[in-house]
């Protein structure tokens, strides 16, 4: 599939040359990873992986409890009450997994909902972008290994003013922020 889109790339840079079809790239990912938008995604998701942290470890911790307790007490125990408490650590148990299971797939949708505007909004920022300036198309510089600037236009420093992206702010010093946080 990228052998497909380079040579498709490349033919096109080709038929720009000749043609004069105006052709430009863009860091998408840069762009809407650096968004003051993504800023408060990225915060959202924190504080709800936070949360859902602090559950499962109370959740583990009463598991943990409960099966020390059972540890210790296992052998003085006559067999109906030594049933039920494993019956009880099994249903603790299951319940553990469960909610790891069911709280993965709702972050997972609930960052796909805080990115999806995000992701539009960018794109839309892109093609009016793309359309002022009459270029015919526009590649995801992630997604190709090359692009001569001559021939190609690098549309990321206008999208990035347009979208109120600081020109210094970068995927690295947004790496750097990240970490920064992280350490605090």
């Amino acid at each position: 599939m990228k052998k497909f889109f380079l040579l498709a790339a490349m033919a096109l840079l080709t038929l720009s040359a000749s043609a004069q079809v105006k052709i430009a790239h863009v860091n998408f990912t840069e762009l809407y990873q650096l968004t003051s938008d993504a800023d408060a995604a990225r915060a959202t998701m924190a504080a709800a992986q936070k949360e859902a942290n602090e559950t499962f470890q109370s959740m583990y911790e009463e598991f943990q409890a409960k099966n020390n307790d059972y540890q210790q007490k296992a052998s003085t125990w006559t067999p109906a009450i030594k049933e039920n408490k494993e019956k009880e650590l099994s249903e603790i148990y299951n319940r553990l997994q469960e909610f790891q299971q069911s709280i993965q797939q709702e972050l997972a949708q609930k960052e796909q909902e805080l990115y999806a505007p995000i992701i539009e909004k960018v794109r839309g920022t892109v093609e009016k972008l793309a359309k002022a300036g009459g270029y015919a198309m526009v590649f995801d510089s992630s997604q190709y290994l090359f692009a001569d600037d001559n021939l190609c236009k690098d549309l990321t420093p206008d999208a990035k003013k347009e979208l109120g992206i600081p020109a210094n702010r970068t995927l690295e010093s947004l790496q750097a922020e990240l970490q920064a946080q992280a350490q605090q």
